[in-house]
């Protein structure tokens, strides 16, 4: 039977800022809210000072305050389970679980990056995100981090004086710091600093690979896991000839401040900051301006490697990278699909893509025959397709190393729900036991052992594996994917004929969401 343990026997580690105490749970070491830096709101983080004594790190720390000051109601829970912390600007932290500090063995270091883009979420808001059974099961130092976003951490001010030079991508600034400490700290919690795999999903999975744009980055990771990470430049925004002149005039006009009043923005409060950029954003953004809430291409980050290529200092850097095959379509399935007719499907891919989409229906069940054939207009093209050409990009680099997985399954609700945007993270954490869906006996516990082990294997030696199937990295002209399903399997560029002919039938006026369910 598990105790809590004892005060005195809390583990307690000496790092370079000072000593800091967690607790043992279940054989697992945690630390919870260990500041890694603070800043200056618009300014460069820096290292902590130091204390003296011991200092309790054994409860979350605060987590960037987000755009809109109501945080959503229950919805989805079944699917996404939340839960949301306390805000505040000082939100420099992150969270350890190690399954020992004191056997003096150095484990991979498995870092999270949170997804909500740049603008939301936290290294908490997932139940899913909880690292303790990833790091039981993988022998492996997990940590997730805090850090600015939106307005604090992405909004260019640098026409306004030379020191707002790093404002534009402060988050990311905030994200290199939190590894800095891991290098200069994580030995003292059983990791090794130099076994680093940064991982993340959605704008985590944005995240990891903007770091690899970043040369304050080098040398702080060693590998990057990127879950649905990849979209269209174009779609991520990034006003690259432009800068945050007009958008922080706007929101000083809101406020009824004049140029001249800039730095008023380092001191209201935040509310009334959040408030002014929602005003202004969207009159700015029509204009055709920057309006931030990402990284900015600058004198640090060298921009979306799609567009630009990747930098000769990470082409070595392995990588694993992958989607699930319904993305954002977060709604019920079709009820009764595998009863309809082949009219009845004609009828409605008709009604969604128009009849060139009919032709993609016998595509679609060649790639998967499992799958219902309505489920065609399930299928993602917003992530897919520029993972597809990232990853044609990647291979022109002769030294690296890159993975393909798609994550196929069917979890067996609503008539058959094909799998959606977050559904992979509680199988990649060991955590489908926080996930009422996720929960179907022997099927997904084998699966969640295949996916988990994976990631671990990928982290510890940078090449992913599953018991008896070989796993390929991509070469040029040879995409291998990783299907990931109740069956795994490996496919050589299955999708990529399907994934362009749909993205060019896939209108707002066509679209999975104006099919009738």
């Amino acid at each position: 039977m598990n105790k809590f343990i004892y005060q005195k026997d809390y583990p307690v580690v000496q790092t370079k800022e000072g000593a800091q105490r967690g607790y043992e749970w279940k054989g697992t070491c945690i630390f919870k809210g260990i500041p890694y830096a603070h800043a200056q709101r618009f300014r460069k983080p820096e290292r902590v000072k130091p204390w003296d004594g011991v200092k309790d790190v054994q409860s979350y720390g605060y987590v960037s305050p987000l755009l809109h000051p109501e945080q959503p109601g229950g919805n989805g829970e079944m699917m996404v389970p939340h839960m949301y912390w306390s805000e505040k600007e000082d939100c420099q932290n992150l969270n350890i679980w190690t399954p020992s500090i004191r056997d003096g063995r150095k484990r991979p270091v498995m870092v999270w990056l949170h997804g909500g883009g740049f603008s939301a979420g936290s290294s908490i808001e997932q139940l899913a995100y909880d690292g303790e059974n990833l790091s039981r099961a993988g022998d492996v130092v997990v940590v997730s981090v805090n850090h600015r976003l939106n307005v604090l951490g992405y909004l260019d001010l640098s026409p306004f004086g030379e020191k707002y030079q790093d404002s534009a991508n402060a988050g990311n600034l905030d994200l290199i710091a939190a590894l800095e400490w891991i290098r200069d700290n994580i030995e003292g919690f059983g990791g090794d600093p130099e076994n680093v795999t940064l991982f993340g999903q959605s704008g985590g999975g944005v995240k990891v690979w903007s770091l690899l744009q970043m040369p304050e980055a080098d040398g702080l990771f060693h590998k990057g896991i990127i879950e649905s990470g990849v979209v269209d430049p174009d779609l991520l925004g990034d006003i690259e000839d432009g800068n945050g002149r007009e958008i922080v005039k706007a929101m000083l006009a809101e406020l009824g401040l004049e140029e001249k009043d800039v730095d008023q923005l380092e001191t209201l409060p935040y509310d009334q900051l959040a408030q002014a950029y929602e005003k202004a954003a969207p009159k700015v953004a029509q204009k055709g301006e920057y309006v931030g809430n990402h990284p900015h291409k600058n004198q640090s980050y060298f921009g979306d490697a799609i567009k630009h290529g990747f930098r000769e200092e990470t082409k070595k850097i392995p990588l694993l990278i992958g989607t699930v095959l319904g993305e954002f379509d977060f709604g019920p399935a079709i009820s009764g699909k595998y009863e309809f007719t082949k009219k009845e499907v004609e009828e409605k891919v008709s009604d969604a893509l128009g009849e060139e989409g009919i032709d993609l229906i016998d595509e679609f069940l060649k790639i998967y025959p499992d799958k219902a054939p309505i489920d065609l207009l399930s299928v993602d093209t917003i992530f897919r397709e520029p993972t597809i050409r990232f990853i044609k990009e990647r291979v022109k680099c002769p030294d690296s190393k890159i993975y393909s997985f798609q994550f196929t399954y069917e979890f067996p609700m609503f008539d058959g729900k094909i799998a959606w945007h977050c559904s992979e993270i509680p199988f990649a954490f060991h955590n489908i036991d926080k996930v009422p869906v996720c929960n179907c006996g022997e099927e997904t516990n084998r699966m969640q052992e295949q996916i988990c082990q994976a990631w671990v294997s990928f982290a510890r030696t940078g090449k992913p594996e599953i018991s008896g199937i070989e796993w390929p990295a991509c070469a040029d002209g040879d995409e291998a994917v990783m299907m990931l399903d109740k069956e795994c399997r490996i496919r050589h560029n299955p999708d990529h004929e399907l994934v362009n002919r749909l993205k060019k039938l896939q209108t707002a006026e066509h679209s999975v969401e104006n099919v009738q369910h």
